[in-house]
């Protein structure tokens, strides 16, 4: 940490063994130094501007920093937070100005987890680049997957060619999976202000959902279940009783998250107030998802601009009014309660419309040509393996080439938004007419929310930020991509 008025300079280079305090170089900035960090210094008011000294603490000499502090009689110091921090939600480094307790300036240092997604699926074909994409938000992974998939199929001009029952899964997997990422936000977000219970509740709910997940994509995350034209297999055997027993025990054990925040007085008194947002702001920032809602504007992609049937299903826009980390809660809370609602419209459609293909027929573009789960719980069925080893040499070229080039993609681009437990995710995509993607680019809802922070934060107490943070629930997997 280091004693400031403004900036935030790095001079790792120096090598200071046993001085706590050192003086800055009046020379230094003369010399041709690369080592600035662009983060810190990217918001300062004044870069120019040099912290007059800095605290280099190396073991063994926190009395002297802490003498040496107290002799100047200036209590703005910069702290950083993170990156390797729990409350942080990820690898984000926060670099906190402080003036005793109070927050005078916050800037987020991103790019930690940096896993190059957006460039890595140009050298794949537009299939594999199902599997990149569902590694970025990784606690809604399945949300990463529609959006993709919708706007290949938007490219490929196949959108109402999905079969009924496919989308029937992808709205099923999509409901569940924003129950699962709520109850991460909420449990989290409760734990890191000592609501303890909210955690281990959340994470027992979470379980039966990805037990589910499992049982039908062989993953519990990551899936790479939704693909161009459908999904990857149909529920296994006893996959409907399967979902019947997750929804009686989401009805069973939801209301407890009610029960133990909605009327707890220091739950409400921790997070009532803090991180103030109100529609202005959101608006600006670019704000979407239960952020935005709780301003009280009932923005819902899922019902401005349907996808994957969703203008058949019955449920509401939930909403709030206090424009803070409180009504941010609220929202989630109630929005499971809608997604249960759909899960269980989904059940009985299933049910319906048993045997029906999930997959588009045309063979140029379902991969591979003929999937289905075999023995082993993952494969490729014996009827298929023997068909194109042993009885069809068109049919072994066709599942090669498609499995090996891909299909082709008429040039053009497409942006595809949908709403995901965070707010707005989009994937934008351009085609040059070959098997791969020219250009893709994820809009991920937490890198917009991220630069809010600061917003939220400054003025206020050092222990609020780890409640904004909470708030806007960033998943850094999606933030960095």
């Amino acid at each position: 940490m280091s004693a400031q008025n403004h900036g935030d300079q790095n001079h790792g280079d120096q090598n200071h063994s046993d001085a706590a305090a050192v003086p800055v170089d009046q020379d230094w900035a003369n010399k041709d130094q690369t080592a600035v960090d662009p983060v810190s210094a990217g918001f300062a008011a004044d870069i120019a501007e040099t912290a007059d000294r800095v605290y280099l603490s190396q073991g063994g000499d926190w009395e002297e920093i802490v003498t040496a502090q107290a002799e100047r009689g200036d209590e703005t110091i910069v702290v950083n937070m993170g990156p390797q921090h729990p409350s942080t939600h990820g690898v984000l480094r926060l670099i906190l100005e402080m003036d005793g307790e109070t927050v005078t300036s916050l800037r987020p240092g991103i790019g930690f987890l940096h896993t190059g997604i957006e460039k890595n699926m140009e050298f794949r074909t537009w299939t594999q680049g199902v599997t990149f994409v569902t590694r970025a938000d990784y606690v809604a992974p399945i949300f990463n997957e529609a959006a993709y998939c919708l706007a290949v199929e938007k490219l490929l001009g196949i959108t109402d060619d999905i079969p009924e029952r496919a989308n029937v899964l992808r709205v099923l997997f999509m409901e569940l999976n924003r129950l699962a990422s709520h109850l991460v936000a909420i449990g989290t977000g409760g734990m890191e202000i000592g609501a303890l219970t909210v955690m281990t509740i959340g994470f027992r709910e979470r379980e039966m959902i990805l037990d589910f997940f499992e049982a039908v994509t062989g993953l519990r995350m990551n899936h790479a279940y939704i693909r161009p034209g459908g999904v990857a297999n149909d529920l296994p055997e006893g996959g409907l009783d399967h979902l019947r027993r997750v929804i009686s025990w989401l009805e069973k054990y939801l209301p407890e998250y009610g029960i133990f925040c909605n009327e707890n007085p220091i739950f409400i008194g921790r997070m009532s107030g803090v991180a103030h947002m109100d529609l202005a702001q959101c608006m600006a920032m670019g704000m979407s998802g239960p952020p935005l809602r709780a301003t009280g504007l009932p923005h819902d992609l899922r019902k401005s601009q349907p996808y994957c049937g969703y203008e058949t299903y019955d449920f509401e826009v939930k909403t709030w009014d206090t424009n803070d980390a409180y009504g941010r809660f609220r929202v989630r809370e109630a929005e499971m309660w809608e997604s249960l609602k759909i899960v269980k419209q989904c059940a009985e459609r299933l049910e319906k419309t048993a045997g029906q293909p999930v997959m588009v027929e045309d063979p140029k573009i379902k991969w591979p040509a003929q999937l289905s789960l075999g023995p082993d719980g993952q494969g490729n069925s014996n009827e298929h393996i023997k068909h194109i080893m042993g009885e069809s040499m068109e049919a072994l070229i066709h599942h090669f080439k498609i499995v090996t080039e891909g299909f082709r993609v008429p040039p053009g681009q497409v942006y595809q938004a949908i709403e995901s437990p965070k707010g707005e995710l989009a994937v934008h995509l351009v085609s040059d007419g070959g098997t791969r993607p020219y250009r893709s680019h994820l809009r991920d809802p937490g890198f917009h929310h991220l630069q809010a922070v600061p917003m939220m934060c400054e003025g206020a107490m050092m222990s609020d930020v780890v409640v904004a943070v909470a708030s806007i629930d960033p998943v850094l997997g999606g933030v960095d991509r």
